[in-house]
């Protein structure tokens, strides 16, 4: 562990007849000083720093640094971090899993063995992403939606199963299984993880970085984790810390209960609110306070979950009681329970009765004031109170369409009905947010029974899908004896993942969808997930709304947003007696008791073999190959070219010459401009590309399932509709001027034609370069288009490490200048001056020279090589790289 500790706070730590190493934060504190005060997750990272200090990525200013956070309550220092194990979703996984096979070829190249290319930390890739539902309503409907997945998908599932195999380290849980972040939360998660070193046992926090914005769902289980991009897992993937910023943290203080009718959505939905209006966007958010006694990690796990939905990194929940109950629930052995209390404990994560850690600041909300909610119509924010949804709904509709009163004739399986805007046209329990929670799932099935009981169902043009997070939460329906009523009013098990959630919502009845297109109509879903942006559940769907799993049920039933269901009756009986929500909504108590019924053999039965999967997935053939046998048809998976030369010495930095700008980007370029995304268009790059290897258009599927073919993502990159490059103004997308023939193409095109004459290649841009979401092929992109160097007035953070991580210079105007003021419009030629003693925020001499008149331009800029790390890593040529080599070299001197 720690190479230094030199606070002396390794100690040994005795659980029954067991004994632990481990760094005592009460041990260092003796020479440190009092950090007892420190929020529960800060303790999580002063642990980390104290374990891994090695005077290179920690030294004893770092841990300082956390000690002086309680003096202000926040702090500028950036610090390395080591996350104990990485999880993936398939959609983000396989490039990073392309990556690691290309490192065994590249050591195959270099002349050693390709075994010794493993993740050193370990990594749980879940397959969740990838199904859709182009069934529904029926027995069949699971069945027929895994059999289109696996038809799909199939090369990248042959790809991800050879994997499976080939890696140490590296488990894959198969399609069919669950919601990557409700396996983890049920089955992966330890709480307090137990690390093997030289022969000696230490116990550490669990934590974990996650290729998936939801990571922060297992925070309910005080697991400190959050969502990364690509190149940051690889980077933990392979033992390299990740740099961060010291958080701000901000106490959310819970008191009282929530009252009956009242549902964990209801509570999040507030929360959401509450901290949207604070603002938390990087920052962590820490929950205490005595009204955690009434929560259950059920209800942590919903609000944790929805952490990137009020901005927030994590939303953290302290060690307690009610954490080792729902362990001992979902089966954890009885060892993994008693190492969590005695280590939370020792470790001061424990919460005690009264517990007020310091913040930066604090809010608080009474439970007992929590509403029921819905949210919406694109926003996850933007709560409505239930009786007001109807008002909200109009006014959403009068604002979209001419003729709010329209109504039109649709022929649904030969019945006469008419549809009108603002009628829900699907209707979906699905999502990592809810269908973890049982309270919910079962309050679902109990509305679905009491409405079964009255003779009702869905409205014929609601499309219902019922998409569980793990068979878990199946297999307590069926015993319950609640399934039958859910499939009574049209909600069958439609598969298990994020399905609607991330817009694998499959077509609408067609009827439906053929009026709404041909009327211009604004219809509404409704669906128990997180993320309601617009277009994104359904382009058909112009209004989403985030409700409970029993509200969803309530909403297929009544069929519209613009019924009010406080007080309209939801539907008439078979004797045509007018019914109420209140007729179908059970009680606290009908609730609890179906919850009791949940037992740890469920869950033991549900992860039974979890990493096997069915026969579709055991028949994949796959060869038991070190190294993979790369289809060079294959248009899902490519060998990247990134390490062609990794068997030749490493050449010493010189100085960038002759460059040419490929674009010039103003404020707020985000990572959704530069990397790509969405649908493929037939006449961009990637989409003639496709074509010419016998892709029809139709079966182009999205940039995000081809993440592992760098010959369609590198012909995405700068592709957004929306981007504007100042070198040709008035004009949106992905194109620019290639300069000897001052010809506009499109960037990948230009970019091609610059490779050829081997012309380096540099972006100018204005501020927050980089912003939004951590997306690795927004670096990875502009390194194989030949870009060089980026020069911005401020970057992201994550996207500056990542520019950085991929060999990209990130270099930052300094003294108020930027391409404006120094009269750069991108024509120019650039000469950027350094060598091999490169180091971390130097500066930098730039002369722009202009090709006509041949005026020279010369400015200093600032090195946003940040650390001692990076500066190794970019003379490697990026981290992979770095870390390659590292293990080439090693491999050498052990002969």
């Amino acid at each position: 562990m720690s190479h230094i500790d030199s606070l002396k706070s390794k100690a040994t730590l005795k659980v029954g007849d067991k004994e632990y190493l481990y760094h005592s934060i009460a041990q260092a504190a003796e020479t440190l000083g009092d950090v007892s005060q420190l929020p529960k997750s800060m303790k999580v990272l002063l642990e980390n720093l104290l374990r891994y200090e090695d005077n290179k990525t920690v030294n004893l200013q770092d841990i300082e640094a956390i000690r002086d956070w309680l003096k202000d309550r926040k702090s500028d220092r950036e610090i390395q971090y080591r996350p104990a194990r990485v999880l993936m979703q398939d959609f983000t996984g396989v490039p990073a899993v392309v990556d690691l096979a290309a490192m065994r070829d590249a050591m195959v190249k270099a002349g050693e063995n390709p075994e010794n290319i493993n993740p050193l930390s370990p990594v749980d890739l879940v397959i969740d992403h990838s199904v859709m539902i182009d069934h529904f309503g029926t027995n069949n409907a699971f069945t027929e939606n895994v059999d289109m997945e696996m038809e799909r998908n199939g090369e990248r599932y042959a790809f991800l199963r050879w994997g499976q195999k080939a890696f140490d380290n590296f488990s894959v849980v198969p399609p069919g299984t669950g919601i990557c972040h409700q396996v983890n939360l049920e089955f992966l998660a330890k709480t307090a993880w137990v690390s093997k070193v030289d022969g000696e046992e230490w116990v550490i926090p669990d934590t974990c970085v996650g290729t998936d914005s939801h990571t922060p769902m297992v925070n309910g289980l005080s697991v400190l984790g959050w969502g990364v991009g690509g190149i940051e897992a690889e980077a933990a993937i392979l033992g390299q810390p990740i740099s961060m910023l010291i958080p701000e943290v901000v106490g959310f203080k819970l008191t009282g209960k929530l009252r009956s009718h009242v549902t964990a959505t209801d509570l999040v939905l507030t929360i959401v609110q509450m901290l949207r209006k604070k603002g938390v966007v990087g920052k962590f958010v820490e929950y205490f306070g005595d009204g955690l006694a009434e929560l259950p990690l059920a209800d942590r796990a919903t609000i944790s979950n929805m952490a990137p939905e009020y901005g927030a990194t994590v939303g953290f929940f302290p060690v307690d009681e009610i954490t080792l109950d729902y362990m001992r629930l979902t089966g954890r052995s009885d060892d993994t329970v008693k190492r969590v209390e005695a280590y939370a404990k020792a470790q001061g994560l424990w919460r005690n009765e009264g517990d007020e850690p310091v913040f930066t600041d604090v809010l608080e909300l009474d439970l007992g004031t929590v509403e029921t909610s819905i949210a919406g119509p694109s926003r996850p924010q933007d709560r409505v109170v239930l009786g007001d949804l109807p008002a909200t709904s109009k006014k959403f509709i009068a604002d979209s369409v001419e003729n709010p009163d329209l109504a039109v004739d649709i022929n649904i399986d030969g019945q006469a009905e008419k549809l009108h805007h603002g009628d829900v046209v699907f209707a979906a329990i699905t999502s990592c947010t809810n269908t973890s929670n049982p309270s919910v799932m079962m309050a679902a099935g109990l509305v679905a029974k009491k409405a079964a009981a009255l003779g009702l169902t869905r409205k014929p043009w609601v499309k219902t899908s019922l998409a569980p997070g793990s068979k878990v939460a199946s297999e307590y329906l069926e015993k319950a004896g609640l399934m039958k009523y859910l499939e009574d009013i049209g909600f069958y098990l439609t598969g298990y993942g994020c399905t609607a959630c991330i817009g694998n919502s499959g077509p609408l009845i067609p009827a439906v969808a053929k009026a709404i297109d041909e009327n211009n109509m604004t219809v509404s879903g409704v669906l128990s997930g997180n993320r309601n942006f617009e277009g994104r559940i359904h382009p058909q769907i112009r209004g989403s709304w985030l409700a409970s799993p029993p509200l969803v049920v309530a909403y297929a039933i009544a069929g519209s947003t613009n019924i009010d269901l406080t007080k309209d009756p939801i539907a008439q009986d078979a004797n045509g007696k007018d019914v109420f929500l209140k007729d179908i909504w059970p009680s606290n108590e009908e609730i609890a008791k179906e919850v009791l019924m949940i037992t740890s053999n469920m869950f033991a039965k549900g992860y039974e073999g979890v990493f096997d999967g069915d026969e579709q997935w055991q028949s994949i053939a796959v060869t038991d190959s070190e190294t993979y046998e790369w289809d060079p048809n294959s248009t899902y998976v490519q060998h990247p070219p990134y390490f062609e030369h990794i068997d030749q010495p490493i050449e010493a930095l010189k100085a960038i010459d002759k460059a040419r700008v490929l674009a010039v980007f103003g404020d707020s370029i985000t990572t959704d401009h530069i990397s790509p995304a969405g649908s493929i268009k037939k006449d961009s790059p990637a989409g003639r590309y496709l074509m010419e290897h016998g892709v029809k258009p139709e079966d182009f599927n999205s940039y995000g399932s081809r993440r592992g073919n760098h010959e369609v993502m590198m012909r995405g990159t700068f592709a957004n509709i929306r981007i504007r490059n100042k070198m040709i103004p008035g004009i949106e997308g992905g194109l620019t001027k290639y300069l000897p023939s001052g010809e506009v193409m499109a960037i990948y095109d230009a970019a091609m034609k610059y490779k050829e004459d081997q012309t380096p290649l540099i972006i100018l841009a204005g501020k927050e370069y980089g912003s939004g979401s951590s997306r690795d092929w927004a670096a990875k992109g502009p390194n194989l288009l030949g870009v060089k160097a980026v020069i911005a007035e401020s970057y992201e953070r994550i996207h500056r490490s990542n520019l950085i991580g991929m060999g990209i210079l990130a270099l930052q105007y300094k003294n108020g200048d930027n391409a404006e003021s120094l009269g750069l419009d991108g024509t120019e030629s650039f000469h950027i001056e350094f060598n091999d003693d490169i180091k971390p925020h130097q500066d930098i001499v730039v002369t722009a020279t202009h090709p006509e008149t041949g005026k020279e331009t010369q400015f200093t800029v600032l090195c946003r090589i940040d650390t001692l790390n990076e500066v190794d890593y970019f003379k490697a040529g990026g981290i992979l790289h770095y870390v390659l080599r590292d293990l080439i070299a090693k491999q050498k001197a052990a002969k």
